[in-house]
């Protein structure tokens, strides 16, 4: 596959920012807003004078869905795409980029492309134009086979579930996901960190790192649902450099036996198969142990008395297994809880990255809620009474930057509802991200006329299911 294909390591870092703005437009004009209408956009781009060379552009990852009947090769699109975007002198926003109807290759073959990683900058009020970016093309296709189920011994629960990557289930569960400054390219980064430095064969006794991210944190904060939408992300980064990609999710719960002793046994026969899966070079293995601290209960409790002596073996076996695996480039652990102070002391130490995963921020909250009216409003559920559903929310800068345009004063314009939906984030802290998503629901249950619901009644009706929310929740 063509160099472009390829994650490279050698961009400078963007400074930190949030990990989550709003989707917009994903190529725009590289003018000024009050210029658009009379200027043209060339399809010949010429950078300026004393522009960056192709070394030090910014890199920005550009990812290409194929149909699922597509055959193309990966290079054959990634060209194509690259000849598309050079065509084009135009600013970076991550977002959808439409594809050109002059382009018959692309339109038989791509069903969507993606930019993304530039809302660090955008965050930072930087606009990044096309001479300063280098794209970086991924070309992948969804698999749609679903989880397979490994089967426990008599009729037991199965030990694990397992994906191909990447996988339709999970298609666009990175993009939902809104979280504080830096949260999601800190793991992006970690990751493609991780797999550069066991394959450039840095001596671990020199420098030491164990591919192991723990995330922890209060319950409904999307921990599970960020570890499976980072494999996902990360089999598309990767797809050129593993030819399979897989997820294999462990059911802590399966490995505990009614029979003393046996439990150890089960770990260590899980982490058999997994070392089976990592043997294979070009397959690269994500394993996602959710509530970790089923099976890495601390051995203090255990000698205690307060956990069963069993326990002990059970997290003398994990971290056995785990170092065993240590030694393989391709795999990845991925592990969550909700309750760090019970886990072992020795898995937490082995963990490199242990990040919190807290309620979401105001704009997450805002960008959370958002995003389930636009997908109301897509549906036809929610009408606007200035046309249908063609009102477009701002986005949570946008409304920063325009609180005070006149057009605040519409009780049916994009300022003023943008407002009502900021004022119902505003009262949703300290609410977790699953709850959020579950209000437009409940909203929309409690209006009057639900076949009917005009997009302002029904952000009043969010807001004050929002209060009720939260007083309930609060007992």
């Amino acid at each position: 596959m063509s160099a472009p294909m390829e994650v490279s390591f050698s961009a400078p870092p963007p400074p930190d920012a949030a990990s989550a703005a709003a989707a917009a437009p994903s190529l725009v004009p590289a003018v000024s807003a009050a210029a658009a209408a009379a200027t043209t956009v060339s399809c010949s781009p010429q950078p300026p004078t004393g522009s960056p060379s192709a070394d030090d552009r910014i890199l920005v990852s550009v990812e290409v869905l194929l149909h699922a009947t597509s055959t193309a090769r990966a290079e054959d699109v990634c060209a194509a795409v690259e000849r598309m975007l050079e065509a084009r002198s135009l600013s970076y926003v991550d977002g959808p980029v439409p594809i050109p109807n002059d382009d018959p290759f692309l339109l038989a073959n791509v069903k969507r492309i993606q930019i993304c990683d530039t809302d660090e900058w955008i965050e930072n009020h930087k606009v990044l134009l096309f001479w300063q970016v280098r794209p970086v093309v991924h070309v992948f296709q969804l698999s749609e086979d679903g989880p397979g189920e490994e089967p426990g011994e008599d009729d037991a629960l199965s030990s694990f579930n397992e994906w191909g990557l990447p996988a339709k289930e999970f298609d666009g569960l990175w993009e939902s996901l809104l979280y504080e400054v830096g949260l999601k390219q800190r793991l992006l980064r970690y990751a493609a960190s991780a797999l550069l430095f066991t394959e450039k064969g840095v001596d671990p006794c020199l420098v030491s790192w164990n591919r192991i991210v723990l995330l922890h944190g209060p319950p409904g904060t999307g921990k599970t649902s960020l570890c499976k939408a980072l494999a996902q992300k990360l089999s598309i980064r990767f797809k050129s450099r593993y030819s399979m990609c897989q997820l294999i999710e462990v059911n802590a719960h399966s490995l505990f036996s009614k029979w003393f002793s046996e439990s150890g046994k089960l770990v260590a026969k899980l982490f058999q198969k997994i070392q089976e899966m990592v043997e294979e070079e070009s397959n690269l293995v994500f394993v996602l142990i959710d509530e970790v601290e089923s099976l890495a209960a601390a051995r203090q409790a255990a000698i205690s008395g307060s956990e069963p002596s069993d326990s002990i073996r059970v997290v003398n076996a994990l971290l056995t297994q785990m170092d065993k695996l240590k030694s393989w480039p391709n795999v990845i652990i991925l592990t969550t809880s909700n309750i760090t102070t019970a886990i072992d002391i020795a898995f937490v130490d082995r963990a490199d990255i242990k990040a919190y995963v807290g309620p979401p921020t105001l704009q997450a909250r805002y960008e959370i809620l958002r995003s389930c009216l636009q997908e109301l409003l897509r549906v036809g559920i929610l009408t606007h009474a200035q046309g249908g559903n063609s009102l477009c929310l701002l986005s949570y800068f946008s409304l920063m930057e325009n609180h005070h345009c006149p057009e605040v004063a519409d009780p049916h314009g994009s300022v003023h509802l943008s407002g009502l939906l900021h004022k119902a984030a505003e009262i949703c802290e300290g609410l977790s991200g699953r709850t959020l998503r579950k209000l437009p629901f409940l909203a929309h249950a409690s209006v009057a006329n639900p076949s009917c619901c005009d997009a302002s009644a029904f952000l009043h009706a969010l807001i004050q299911t929002a209060q009720r929310e939260l007083s309930e929740s609060r007992g």
